[in-house]
């Protein structure tokens, strides 16, 4: 797929405007309710959607149909995401109010990494075939390493990154309403605030690599890994506030994320044997299916388990 060069300036002009329009609407560090989020999802869901009718119209059939499963996968492992900042607000306490400027720029320093990424690995893929089978097994341990082994603890105040900014970097352990550094006794220091950013973009990176390798998996062109990733990163933030109350219902998705990662690493694998890229039709079928069907197993599970709950007999007070 050629790519104009045009194409990427609109692209990142476009992805900059719609970061300071969200900036700006929440400069007031207000706290986002439900409704708000949720109609912000569906902005970006329905940006990321008309971009791939887009790209259809100007491309065709089958790189419309390698974003739509790069931006399925995306926005999958997105969810997993979440789980693992809603740890990270609630192990440092994070104000409510604050939390929407960290993954702001949280989202910003995730989208420089993709973008990195991405350039690397299509780098790689193109010129060491053999980087497809390392990419492969990596996507397949992964998933195995999330189906098995998910209820492990997140301790945000153990990463590495985390431990050397701490080091490096003068903090106070206090909030100092919304600001990343602040000054005491004439002195700039980082505040917790600067902590708990590092401890989500530190996070984030490993997220990173699984999902720009996932898409890589689909397809080697650098725009639609780069807009399938972007476009599904753009709408992390309003997820979050949507589903941070109900993550508990999702308590099967990892399994089916696991399955796609496990799945993308074989579709790599194969791309450097005789049997070749599974078709695009196919790759959309696997992920649309694991992903309702986990879902719908989350759902049912958790329904049974509240209803099991509520028929429950009680313990009389005082026995």
């Amino acid at each position: 797929m050629s790519v104009p060069w045009w194409a990427w300036v609109v692209l990142t002009v476009g992805i900059a405007a719609m970061l300071a329009v969200d900036l700006l609407l929440h400069r007031d560090d207000h706290v986002i309710g439900f409704r708000e989020a949720a109609i912000w999802s569906g902005i970006w869901i329905a940006a990321g959607l008309a971009f791939g009718v887009l790209l259809w119209a100007w491309q065709g059939d089958e790189p419309a149909g390698a974003y739509y499963a790069g931006y399925l996968i995306e926005k999958a492992l997105s969810i997993d995401n979440v789980f693992v900042f809603a740890l990270v607000f609630n192990y440092f306490a994070v104000p409510a109010a604050y939390q929407h400027k960290v993954l702001f720029w949280g989202v910003v320093g995730a989208l420089a990494f993709r973008l990195v990424f991405i350039f690397v690995g299509a780098e790689l893929l193109a010129t060491f075939f053999w980087t497809a089978y390392l990419f492969g097994a990596f996507l397949i341990w992964t998933g195995w390493k999330m189906a098995f082994r998910h209820d492990e603890e997140v301790h945000p105040e153990r990463n590495p990154v985390v431990r050397l900014v701490r080091r490096l970097i003068p903090t106070d352990p206090a909030y100092h309403g919304n600001r990343f550094f602040t000054r005491i006794d004439g002195r700039r220091v980082a505040t917790l605030l600067f902590v708990v950013l590092i401890a989500v973009e530190a996070t984030d990176l490993v997220f990173a690599i699984d999902s720009v390798a996932a898409v890589l998996a689909i397809t080697t062109s650098t725009f639609i890994v780069w807009t399938a990733n972007a476009f599904a990163v753009l709408g992390l933030r309003s997820l979050y506030f949507c589903l941070a109350g109900l993550l508990r219902r999702f308590t099967h998705l990892h399994y089916g994320l696991a399955l796609l990662l496990a799945f993308a690493g074989v579709k790599l694998i194969l791309s450097e044997t005789p049997v070749g890229k599974l078709p695009i039709p196919l790759t959309l079928g696997v992920i649309v299916a694991t992903l309702a069907g986990s879902i719908l197993w989350s759902l049912l599970a958790t329904r049974r388990s509240d209803a099991a709950e509520q028929g429950a007999p009680r313990t009389p007070a005082g026995t």
